[in-house]
């Protein structure tokens, strides 16, 4: 199955020392976008030191449509795929792994239902889907936090199979890291401000070649990362639980002021002064984070 010809597309591949798959990926990807011309495969090479950037840039010669940049060391997942949508010469993109664990081929179920929507998510939930168990655990806690702060179901938060609109992505790109974080902000970004976002169950294979991720480290980095979107992108719905804990203590302290001291202290005032400041702060946030959302 080919994309449909009534659109370009732009397929970026982050690669970082992925020679066991990214001649298999780029062969892949070029049978799904068919014979056009005017689709493109870019491939950008994250200081690979295995010999991936001359694997793929051997390639060029059979597929023409294929565009190979490099990042001369190692600057992060979401860095590589910054450098891509820059470098995308269509309106719509996708992005994929170069590990061989995304069903490529299903490229165009994505594609097909970007029509009506503004960002369509390959979500991990089909019939035939691998994950390390060491992944499980925090991957389960991401959804439902997520899940929270936008108050809608995700049913894969941070999929690195995707298509999106390049006009919309540009608004964010200013603000979405370059780590393996990308996908997940860019995701709460979008669903903050209202954008449509669909997800398409797909499979999900085991990976060719070694994990790049440092299972601590890294989710140490991802749970820092999603606290600072929360507060940036739904600051209202985020501190809302410690605004309340500060209502609750100062009724608390009002109370006993009333019935038990008959006496306003001055814990009641340092109460009431931090939730109705706090409150004022983070509606004012919440206002320009509407406003310069879209």
């Amino acid at each position: 199955m080919t994309v449909e010809k009534t659109m370009t597309l732009s397929v970026i591949v982050p690669c970082f020392n992925e020679r066991a798959a990214i001649a298999d990926t780029i062969e892949t990807l070029s049978q799904v976008l068919g014979t056009s011309g005017t689709d493109e495969i870019i491939v950008v090479d994250d200081g690979s030191t295995d010999g991936s950037f001359d694997i793929a840039k051997g390639l060029k010669r059979r597929h023409p449509k294929l565009n190979v940049l490099r990042h001369e060391t190692n600057r992060g997942y979401g860095a590589a795929l910054k450098t891509g949508i820059r470098r995308a010469q269509s309106e719509l993109i996708a992005i994929t792994d170069a590990d061989g664990t995304y069903p490529n081929a299903q490229l165009p179920d994505l594609v097909t239902e970007i029509t009506e929507a503004d960002m369509v998510v390959g979500a991990r939930t089909g019939e035939n889907v691998y994950y390390s168990p060491i992944r499980r655990i925090p991957k389960f806690f991401l959804q439902y936090y997520c899940r929270w702060i936008t108050n809608q179901p995700i049913p894969d938060i941070n999929s690195g199979l995707r298509v999106f609109r390049k006009s919309v992505v540009n608004r964010f790109l200013h603000v979405l890291p370059d780590t393996f974080s990308f996908t997940t902000t860019i995701t709460l970004a979008m669903m903050t401000n209202d954008y449509a976002v669909r997800f398409v169950p797909i499979n999900y294979s085991q990976r060719k070649g070694k994990s790049k991720i440092n299972p601590i480290r890294d989710t140490i980095r991802f749970c820092q990362l999603i606290l600072r979107t929360g507060i940036y992108f739904a600051p209202l719905r985020t501190f809302s639980p410690i605004i309340a804990c500060l209502a609750l203590a100062f009724l608390g302290c009002a109370a006993h002021d009333v019935f038990v001291a008959k006496n306003l202290t001055d814990k009641t005032l340092v109460f009431l002064t931090l939730t109705v400041n706090s409150l004022l702060f983070v509606l004012l946030a919440d206002i320009i984070d509407k406003r310069i959302g879209r």
